[in-house]
C-alpha cells in the first residue's frame, strides 16, 4: 500500500507534470510548423523543412531492428565513458591538489587557464596527428570536454569550505587524513557531482562532433542497413549525405536522450552519495 502511495506521488508530481505538458506542447508545436505548408497552406519560417514528428517516429521504428543504429549508440557510450572516465580520474585529484595546495596552485593554474578557453572541437586536428589512431583521438577530445568543468568545480567546491572546520578540527588534534575524509571530500562532493552532471552533457556534444569530423573512428563491425556504426555522430552525418533528414532527428533525439539519462544517473549518484543535503 505504502509502494503504490510512493508510485502514485511520484507519478502525479506537479514538477514532472509540467515537464510532460511542456513536451507535449513541443511536439504538438513542431508537428503544426511542419505541416504548416499542407495545412494551412503557408510554409512556418525554418521549421517547415525539418520532418514531422510522426514521419521520424515511423523511421525510428524502422530502425530499432537495425543492428548498425544500435552500434552506433554503443560505439558513442563507449567514448564518452571512457573519456567521461578519464577527465573523472585525472579531473577530481588535480582539483584538489589545486585547491589544497597555494604553490600548486600558483604552478599549474595559470597553464591551466590558458588551455581552458580553447574548444574541445579544436583539438581535433591536432589530436589525429599526435595520437596513434582516430579512436584514441575522439577519445581524448571526449576527455578534454569533461575535464575543465570538472577541475574547476572541484577546485571551486574545496575553496568554498568554511575555515572554521578546519580550525576546529585542528584544535581537536584531528590529523590530515581525518581532516581530508570528514571535511574537505563531504564539502567537496556536491560541487563534484555537479561538474561530473555538467561535464557529461558537454561530453555528448563533443564525440557527436567528432565522430563527424574524424569520420567515426574505427567502425568495429558492419554499418547494418542504416549505413550507420562509426558512432552516433557518423551516423548523422551518414544521414545527411544520403539524404535521410528523418534519420538526422532520430540521431539527434537519440543524443539527446542519451545525454539526459547520463547526466540524471550521475544527479542521482550525487544524491546518494550526499544524503546529508537532503536534511532540512
Amino acid at each position: 500500500m505504502r509502494l503504490a502511495e510512493e508510485m502514485k506521488k511520484r507519478l502525479f508530481d506537479p514538477t514532472r507534470l509540467r515537464a510532460i505538458f511542456a513536451i507535449v506542447v513541443f511536439v504538438v508545436l513542431w508537428e503544426l510548423g511542419s505541416r504548416s505548408k499542407d495545412w494551412f497552406g503557408y510554409a512556418a519560417p525554418w521549421i517547415s523543412v525539418i520532418p514531422a514528428p510522426d514521419a521520424v517516429i515511423v523511421v525510428w521504428w524502422g530502425l530499432l531492428g537495425d543492428a548498425g543504429y544500435w552500434q552506433s549508440g554503443y560505439l558513442s557510450l563507449l567514448r564518452v565513458l571512457s573519456g567521461f572516465g578519464a577527465a573523472l580520474l585525472i579531473g577530481v585529484p588535480l582539483g584538489l591538489l589545486m585547491a589544497l595546495s597555494r604553490n600548486f596552485y600558483g604552478i599549474v593554474f595559470p597553464t591551466f587557464e590558458v588551455l581552458r578557453p580553447i574548444p574541445p572541437l579544436a583539438w581535433v586536428p591536432a589530436a589525429i596527428i599526435f595520437w596513434p589512431t582516430q579512436e584514441l583521438s575522439i577519445a581524448f577530445i571526449t576527455f578534454l570536454g569533461a575535464f575543465y568543468t570538472i577541475v574547476i568545480n572541484t577546485v571551486d567546491g574545496a575553496k568554498s569550505i568554511d575555515p572554521r572546520y578546519f580550525e576546529a578540527a585542528r584544535a581537536m588534534g584531528s590529523s590530515g587524513w581525518d581532516v581530508f575524509r570528514r571535511i574537505i571530500l563531504p564539502g567537496t562532493l556536491p560541487s563534484i557531482t555537479l561538474g561530473a552532471a555538467v561535464g557529461m552533457g558537454i561530453v555528448w556534444e563533443v564525440v557527436v562532433a567528432a565522430e563527424m569530423i574524424s569520420g567515426g573512428g574505427s567502425s568495429m563491425g558492419g554499418a547494418g542497413a542504416s549505413g550507420a556504426g562509426g558512432g552516433l555522430g557518423f551516423f548523422i552525418w551518414n544521414s545527411y549525405t544520403g539524404g535521410s533528414y528523418e534519420q538526422i532527428v532520430v540521431g539527434m533525439l537519440s543524443i539527446g536522450i542519451a545525454g539526459y539519462l547520463s547526466s540524471g544517473g550521475l544527479r542521482m549518484l550525487g544524491e546518494w552519495i550526499t544524503p546529508w543535503l537532503r536534511v532540512r
